[in-house]
């Protein structure tokens, strides 16, 4: 070799296969990269096939979960104990999954692990839904299927319901605690389909707790209303929201029932023209009767109702019916048409004497609205024949009744149209027994006025007219509150009321109003009183903007600001309450008057406990 050759350093010496020659060292990397690929595809593909068993089991355990609870209420046993099983193994299976360590380990990482986390929530409540609530309740059997709870002749099985209590009682505190941690379950953040299910999770948790809610209300306290322990009696009140009271509706109508060992029979029905105004005064208290007062509540059964605390009514109706028959009934309840709409739309219509058919669709206009027009007597003055109007309300009572008490096709949509008619305040129930009563009156059927210092604003409505445009009356409710800060703060609840009543003649019962009050035919004459937050303090009240004198009463520690409205014929009112208010802890509520209308309420006040 020349010596003067340049030297070639790749080549001198150097193994054709080391490592560190370009050619071998991009090899590597290339089977190194390649690796990588593998496993990356390889975990992919793992997790992507969990994910989809995951979704698999969590979707299965939900619908199996419902087709139990469906079950269970329709009264197919075997059906519902197979998917109660289905459900808890399809939900161990998914949270088994999500719990392994590489959706641990990825549940970890911030911001990408959170729909992981979400998830891995979401499969623990499930698990408890279906282990501690589901596959218990199935097991009470009877206490929870209506089709077999309610009998021929609408008989309640009272037995099963009373021994199944206690275990009703933890199954129901297990749902409540699960429906809230399903409320405490972190957002899926950038996956909108991980939320989309945890709010669906978090409606089916909130709809089981409420039902075996509802249902552990009911074994607590039905049996022995219901006279497993001896008869019991009702006064029962049939409002009419066409005139509106406190607790709805003007009391047109009444029946008492007789309830012993699950067999209701209603065996009086009166018109409240049959009561006396000559009882001797009930003492409410003198709060009740500085604000109520003046409308003689006590001893006229028209307004005796004025209250929207539903106890102060039913112990008036108690006294009333005492002194009326010498019988001292156990309760009360209410209800309107619009409930009997509802109940009529579960065991089908009725027939009146002369074959006209009453049903779900048009019970509220008849008894409400037709009724009046139907039974006119003076063309000329068109006055309205009150008897016989109310002894066609009172048939129309009396078939419901009957219908009720026979032989129920389908007992689940008969509890389902009292669960709606309840949810709207439309039935209300009181009990004379102190222990059942302290159950009932924090529950929607007890229609109370809360005795605690959480933000309230109840919109009441009473017809000082004396007609029936309540009918045609539309609210529009809203509750704005300031921000938390300091001890006080401003709200405002404004009510929007409109008198829908069309052109047309109508009786002076329905469209006319008192001799003292001389007012334009059509015209709405109403007390709209706000039961405020306690402690609360009124500053200015306005009717469309102008200043207005409201009267102060006092409701159970709420202050009570009524003003007299008057309300034309096809016109909108606009009231303005202007308060300071304790900035007291808890949600605002605003409790909705059971009228005819569907009103729509709007609350914008923060909660000051958070």
């Amino acid at each position: 070799m020349d010596a003067n050759a340049p030297h070639d350093s790749h080549r001198d010496d150097v193994p054709a296969d080391d490592a560190s020659s370009p050619a071998k060292g991009w090899s590597t990397r290339r089977r190194i990269l390649a690796g990588v690929g593998i496993v990356a595809v390889a975990s992919i593909a793992w997790f992507g096939y969990s994910a989809w068993e995951v979704q698999h089991n969590l979707t299965g355990a939900r619908d199996n979960a419902q087709l139990a609870k469906d079950s269970l209420l329709a009264g197919d046993a075997e059906t519902a104990q197979g998917a109660a099983a289905e459900a808890e193994h399809r939900a161990s299976r998914g949270q088994e999954n999500l719990h392994s360590l590489p959706w641990s380990a990825l549940a970890a990482v911030p911001g990408v692990g959170t729909p992981v986390e979400s998830a891995q929530q979401m499969s623990d409540v499930v698990v408890g839904l279906t282990r501690d609530v589901l596959t218990p309740a199935v097991e009470t059997g009877t206490a929870l299927s209506p089709k077999d709870l309610i009998a021929d002749g609408g008989k309640v099985n009272l037995r099963p319901l009373r021994d199944s209590a206690p275990a009703i009682e933890q199954i129901s505190a297990d749902a409540k605690s699960l429906a809230d941690q399903a409320h405490q379950i972190s957002g899926g953040g950038y996956l909108g389909l991980v939320n989309d299910v945890r709010t669906q999770l978090q409606a089916q948790t909130d709809d089981v707790a409420k039902l075996l809610e509802n249902t552990s209300i009911g074994a607590k306290v039905l049996p022995a209303m219901l006279g497993a322990d001896g008869p019991r009696s009702y006064f029962m009140a049939f409002q009419t929201n066409a005139e509106a009271r406190g607790t709805g509706g003007l009391v047109g109508g009444y029946g008492i029932i007789h309830a012993n060992d699950g067999e209701v029979q209603v065996n009086t029905l009166g018109k409240n023209t049959e009561v006396a105004y000559d009882h001797r005064p009930l003492n409410l208290g003198p709060d009740y009767q500085a604000t109520y007062g003046m409308y003689s509540p006590s001893t006229d059964i028209r307004n005796s109702n004025f209250s929207s605390h539903f106890p102060y009514a039913a112990q008036i109706w108690q006294s009333m019916w005492e002194q009326e028959s010498g019988e001292r009934v156990d309760g009360a309840i209410a209800t309107d048409p619009v409930a009997l709409s509802y109940v009529l739309g579960a065991v089908g219509s009725i027939v009146m004497p002369d074959g006209e058919v009453v049903d779900a669709d048009n019970v509220v206009e008849l008894t409400q609205s037709t009724t009046y027009t139907r039974f006119i007597t003076d063309e000329s003055n068109y006055n309205a024949d009150n008897e016989a109007r109310k002894e066609y309300l009172q048939t129309i009572a009396g078939k419901v009744v009957e219908k009720m008490t026979g032989n129920i096709e389908n007992p689940q949509l008969l509890l389902d149209a009292v669960g709606k008619a309840v949810s709207e305040r439309r039935i209300a129930v009181w009990s004379a027994h102190l222990d059942e009563q302290a159950i009932i009156a924090d529950t929607p059927l007890g229609y109370t006025v809360p005795q605690d210092p959480a933000p309230y604003a109840g919109v009441v409505i009473n017809n000082n007219a004396g007609n029936k445009l309540d009918y045609y009356l539309n609210r529009e409710i809203d509750y704005t509150a300031a921000t938390c800060t300091g001890d006080t703060r401003t709200t405002t609840v404004t009510v929007r009321l409109t008198n829908n009543t069309p052109p047309g003649d109508f009786p002076r019962i329905v469209a006319g109003t008192f001799k003292e009050r001389p007012l334009p035919f059509g015209t709405n004459f109403s007390a709209v009183s706000l039961v405020s937050t306690q402690g609360a303090s009124l500053n200015k009240a306005t009717v469309d903007g102008k200043p207005v004198f409201s009267i102060r009463g006092n409701e159970l520690g709420h202050p009570v600001f009524t003003v007299p409205t008057t309300i034309l014929q096809g016109k909108t009112v606009e009231l303005r309450y202007e308060l300071t208010e304790p900035t007291a802890p808890g949600e605002a509520r605003v409790p909705v008057q059971p009228l005819v209308d569907e009103p729509s309420v709007t609350v914008n006040a923060p909660n000051c406990a958070n």
